[in-house]
């Protein structure tokens, strides 16, 4: 056999195909894979708010694990929104939850006292996930960890935490300061990309429909395409259509939206009745903000 000076030209190779003959190779460790590229996490709060990000002493990691409080706004009682796609995995105390975003990547949110999604569901970037309260803690605030799976077990733990990337820029507080102020970008929309998202509360679960003018129409080209479920959803704009009347409460406007579950044929995007809306009344169609709802084009 030839063999070559170590370090010399064609020396590994011959090395291994030694190790192989006499059954050694397997003992030499495979090289581990480099992770898989982030997801575009941003802030998990609604376009344009502007948020705190902080740590203390003992948040353990301090350097990795965000608090969250608004600048621009209340903290108790705000929407807490995903920061990136993905599929809500696991619920836990304090009101928290966690989302599998793919790859390996991993967010987790704590202290709602309002969860409104279910697990396995399939959640957009932006999409509302719950309500800030007081829940396992004294002063509102959100908690937040990005997690990168490295042992492959499709879960991300406390020990698989990384240091957080929002809006492209990486951060590593430290509890004496500086702590930044950062204003969303999550589901900004324009330049043709995703369309604006307005936030809203409904008191009910709402039917969707292809149009805003089926109320009493059983043409095919009106039944039921799914239905939004009660809580902080958001929709993209309103249409003007037919009345939803009851108990003397009225609504004209029809909101357009992405349904949480749709019927066997049925498409995802369609329009549900204002009628719905939980803070608003008769022929009235604005956001939790008080924000009149685009009419659609």
């Amino acid at each position: 056999m030839k063999l070559w000076p170590r370090g010399g030209p064609g020396w590994a190779a011959a090395l291994t195909a030694l190790l192989m003959t006499v059954g050694l190779c397997a003992s030499i460790p495979a090289a581990s894979a480099a992770p898989a590229a982030r997801p575009d996490f941003r802030l998990p709060f609604a376009c344009g708010q502007t948020w705190q990000l902080q740590t203390y002493l003992g948040h353990a990691p301090d350097d990795k694990k965000l608090d969250l409080y608004r600048v621009d706004g209340p903290t108790l009682g705000a929407t807490v929104g995903a920061s990136a796609a993905g599929t809500v995995t696991e619920f836990f105390e304090p009101g928290g939850l966690e989302i599998n975003h793919g790859d390996g990547w991993f967010t987790v949110y704590l202290h709602m006292d309002r969860i409104d999604v279910r697990l396995g569901q399939r959640v957009a970037s932006g999409q509302a996930l719950g309500r800030l309260g007081l829940v396992g803690t004294d002063s509102a605030h959100l908690h937040y960890e990005q997690l990168y799976d490295t042992n492959g077990d499709n879960d991300g733990e406390t020990d698989e935490m990384v240091n957080p990337v929002l809006q492209g820029t990486e951060y590593r507080l430290s509890p004496n300061g500086p702590f930044p102020q950062v204003t969303s970008t999550n589901a900004c929309g324009g330049g043709g990309g995703d369309p604006e998202k307005y936030w809203v509360d409904t008191y009910a679960d709402a039917t969707g429909y292809a149009d805003a003018d089926c109320v009493g129409d059983s043409a095919p080209r009106c039944a039921p395409q799914g239905t939004l479920r009660q809580g902080t959803n958001y929709v993209l704009c309103k249409k003007w259509g037919d009345e939803v009347r009851a108990d003397g409460s009225y609504n004209h406007w029809w909101l357009l939206t992405d349904l949480d579950e749709v019927t066997p044929g049925g498409q995802g995007r369609a329009y549900v009745s204002a009628y719905y809306l939980k803070r608003w009344g008769n022929d009235e169609a604005k956001d939790n903000d008080g924000r009149d709802i685009r009419t659609c084009a």
